[in-house]
């Protein structure tokens, strides 16, 4: 899947519409009928993978700025910590 591709996220925004009503209905349950659950499932799948990977390419950059310098300065005087 391509970096900047959007993810079609509408079965999540749908599944949290169905709780929002059953629970303002005081409903105890919520059922999902199966392609509803794969169509979640699926799109569940591609978020958390998208996720990993933003999180895997954050992490590979910030190791490679590892070595930025930190300036604080108060007054007239400046301190320096790397």
């Amino acid at each position: 899947m391509p970096v900047n591709e959007s993810l079609n996220t509408l079965p999540v925004q749908q599944f949290i519409s169905v709780v929002k009503s059953a629970d303002a209905s005081k409903q105890r349950e919520v059922k999902l009928d199966i392609e509803t659950a794969k169509r979640l499932a699926f799109t569940l799948g591609e978020v958390m993978t998208r996720l990993n990977g933003d999180l895997e390419a954050l992490l590979v950059n910030k190791s490679a700025t590892d070595d930025e310098k930190i300036v604080v300065q108060l007054g007239s005087s400046t301190s320096n910590w790397e």
